[in-house]
């Protein structure tokens, strides 16, 4: 019983609002839920909309074809009708109602009683006024699913951003710098609403430059330091990034991306950030680079970059995006947590090459013991990255479906009733023996990825020599929908 309910309108009517609502009420009733949200950089007017997918088994990503189509506004059917098929069920705004009687309208068609709305309009204002339009859409339709309460009570419902908050308090931070930028200003607002009960300090500097420079700041002090931004913001840490390197500086940075180049599409998803995560800051130093692709390993690697920045005296990213940051997951599971120490001293360097002491010196036997060095940190790095969980594979069927990030959940209910398995690469550097494992084990490989270049299917054949020849590559600001992916995969498979 998968459903997918596409809710559409103009900024300012409240599409957000109302998935929000239902999607509560279906988590809470003990339904999976998947829910995206795609906006435009206006504040009213334009069309945003929001695809809530549920069913009574876990689902992770949504479909393109439409069940239900809740039209705010007439533009809404034009926009979206590629997707309706004669079963859909389409939901006109003829009588210009608020969102709030759309509520009642669709709960009655999902068979719910009145009261779970009741419960969830309480938490809005104007309790009497919502009250009364969400009966009146409720009164006006009839039942048409019948759902039924669930089993799965335990259930709750979070996004990627809120994942990674919650490894970053988990895992000791202490100060939290950023210049907002979707889609990274979510992580932003969910520290700074925590900041006090969590005893840590957020800070909103004047740019993206001050903001890497402040962290290292802190972090020479003993702080457990963070940053957070997107591909443009993130241009402008490469120096510090490089700072990080060279003074050995323990600094996490959170890179949700967006579509580039320049300001690209501020509002939409992408993965084509992975190489300037991997290679950027000038001259020749270690970092550790992972991708989670949901809301529970954001929280468990956003903790395990604290312990392995901390432990090493490294600078380490955690590569989000749109898609990850912003989509509600439903999850049962808890994350687990890797702890770490705060350092108890940090030896104090500026940006020139240097003596142990911290003193500037050109010595070139110096300046060579010094590079080996800091690069040697890459084998115990990795020695220590290799006993964490670097990779995932789910399924068993002959060929190997390749994903970082999140592409994750499109991929794994793509593959349901395929001959497929799929390698999930959560540590993108240092790269794995594990995942070079499973590479050589694969006769037919695709990689998926939400990019024009293949970056990851790049990085493989780098660390490898293995040559990707089947890619699925998507790279129009939307997301994977897992029913257009599994054709594509159809189409490359032996």
């Amino acid at each position: 019983m998968l459903t997918n309910v596409l809710i559409g309108g103009k900024a300012g009517q409240g599409p957000n609002v109302l998935a929000n609502i239902i999607s509560e009420i279906l988590v809470k009733t003990g339904y999976y839920v998947f829910l995206s949200r795609e906006y435009e950089s206006v504040i009213r007017g334009g069309h945003n909309y929001n695809i809530l997918t549920f069913s009574d088994t876990k689902v992770y990503s949504n479909e393109n074809k439409i069940d239900i189509l809740i039209c705010l506004d007439d533009n809404t059917e034009l926009v979206h009708k590629s997707k309706i098929r004669k079963e859909t069920l389409v939901l006109r705004n003829k009588d210009n109602k608020e969102n709030i009687y759309f509520a009642g309208k669709l709960l009655k068609i999902l068979g719910f009683d009145f009261k779970f709305l009741e419960i969830e309009i309480k938490k809005l204002r104007n309790f009497d006024a919502n009250l009364k339009n969400a009966k009146e859409g409720y009164e006006s339709e009839n039942s048409k699913f019948n759902l039924k309460t669930s089993k799965n009570k335990t259930n709750y419902f979070m996004n990627g951003a809120q994942g990674v908050k919650e490894g970053a308090l988990k895992g000791g931070m202490d100060v939290y710098f950023a210049y907002p930028m979707t889609p990274a200003t979510s992580l932003l607002s969910e520290l700074a609403e925590k900041q006090v009960e969590n005893n840590i300090l957020t800070l909103e500097l004047e740019n993206e430059i001050a903001v890497f420079n402040a962290a290292i700041g802190s972090a020479i002090t003993g702080a457990k330091s963070m940053v957070g931004t997107s591909g443009g913001g993130f241009d402008l840490m490469t120096e510090a990034l490089s700072l990080a390197g060279i003074g050995e500086i323990p600094v996490v940075a959170y890179l949700a991306q967006r579509p580039g180049p320049a300001t690209g599409v501020a509002t939409k998803t992408a993965q084509g950030d992975l190489n300037i995560a991997l290679y950027s800051g000038h001259g020749e130093f270690s970092r550790v680079v992972v991708a989670p692709g949901d809301p529970i390993e954001s929280a468990e690697l956003t903790s395990a970059l604290f312990y392995l920045s901390q432990k090493f005296k490294i600078p380490c990213l955690i590569l989000s995006d749109k898609q990850l940051a912003e989509s509600f997951y439903t999850l049962n599971g808890k994350a687990n947590i890797v702890k770490s120490e705060k350092l108890t001293s940090l030896k104090r360097y500026n940006s020139y090459e240097h003596l142990d002491s911290g003193e500037a010196t050109e010595d070139t036997a110096i300046v060579e013991k010094n590079v080996e060095r800091r690069l040697m940190k890459a084998n115990e790095i990795k020695r220590e990255v290799e006993k964490l969980e670097t990779c995932k594979v789910y399924g068993k069927g002959k060929t190997l479906i390749v994903g970082w990030g999140s592409t994750k959940g499109a991929i794994f209910d793509a593959i349901q009733g395929l001959d497929a398995r799929f390698l999930q690469v959560l540590y993108l550097e240092p790269f794995s023996d594990k995942i070079v494992a499973e590479l050589k084990k694969a006769d037919n490989i695709i990689v998926v990825e939400n990019n024009a270049t293949a970056q990851l299917a790049n990085l493989i054949t780098a660390k490898t020599g293995i040559f990707i020849k089947n890619k699925i590559l998507k790279y129009n600001g939307l997301p994977f929908y897992s029913d257009e992916l599994k054709e594509e995969i159809k189409k490359r498979m032996k």
